[in-house]
């Protein structure tokens, strides 16, 4: 039996090497993306091929409806560094906020949009630190709640579904950008050995952080598979669930409508 074959573990959230129970889980994830803040944006360019902007932009684009409404209010939660956030600002004509719980990626995030703003004259995205399972909005505010490459790093998947869920509108939209691992074949098992042999190594290198490299791998490997996202979210209290498998099955964008009047 292959690796990509083999039974996978129940998926209730993420789950890095030492990690007793959620508490501890999500500590370690703060505690990992605080080390590589400073080489985050370069390494995303660098070990997705650039493919990464692509992959935002063509969300932006499929949530053009969304965002050309005037009145819109958008969510881009585990917003890191905030460049699905700014993707998604540029064509927004309604207002745009991040969130995310690693401070210094907020840092870096605020940074950027403030040089944006200055050099485009574009509005400021304000960027809240906060859990994105207890965050720290009022029910029913947001038309559109996102993650990009964020979700599948929370400690409870069913959860941070269900507050996305809160803060939304009835009828709001969820847009999750999440990487995937392809089907068996000679194209999925070139991923996973670049995955699993060049990626921990060339990501340690540039960060001085192995272990956040080694991390991202094991996390992807054990994350949903995207039909069985979806049934998490159709699950979850949400109707009209789409997935969109980009870039041979490496990247799923999954959509959803929240039930409710």
């Amino acid at each position: 039996m292959t690796e990509a074959s083999a039974p996978r573990e129940p998926k209730t959230g993420t789950r890095p090497a030492g990690a007793l129970n959620e508490s501890d889980a999500s500590r370690k994830v703060r505690e990992m993306f605080t080390q590589i803040a400073p080489r985050y944006d370069l390494l995303n360019h660098i070990l997705s091929l650039q493919m990464d902007r692509m992959w935002r932009v063509r969300t932006a684009k499929i949530l053009r409806p969304i965002l050309e409404r005037a009145d819109t209010k958008i969510l881009d939660l585990c917003c890191g560094s905030g460049d699905l956030a700014f993707a998604l600002g540029r064509r927004a004509k309604g207002r745009v906020w991040g969130a995310d719980f690693v401070h210094t990626m907020l840092v870096r995030a605020r940074a950027k949009g403030e040089d944006a703003s200055a050099r485009n004259k574009q509005r400021v995205i304000p960027f809240v630190e906060s859990d994105a399972l207890r965050l720290p909005f009022a029910d029913g505010v947001f038309d559109l709640v996102t993650a990009a490459f964020g979700f599948r790093n929370l400690a409870n998947y069913e959860a941070g579904l269900l507050e996305m869920q809160r803060v939304l509108k009835p009828g709001g939209t969820i847009a999750i950008l999440e990487f995937t691992e392809p089907k068996s074949g000679w194209f999925g098992e070139l991923y996973r050995w670049y995955l699993r042999a060049v990626l921990p190594r060339l990501g340690g290198l540039i960060s001085g952080d192995k272990a956040a490299y080694t991390y991202l791998p094991k996390s992807v490997a054990r994350f949903f598979e995207p039909e069985e996202l979806k049934e998490l979210i159709l699950k979850s209290g949400y109707k009209n669930v789409e997935v969109r498998v980009w870039t041979g099955g490496t990247v799923a964008l999954h959509t959803g409508v929240r039930v409710g009047i």
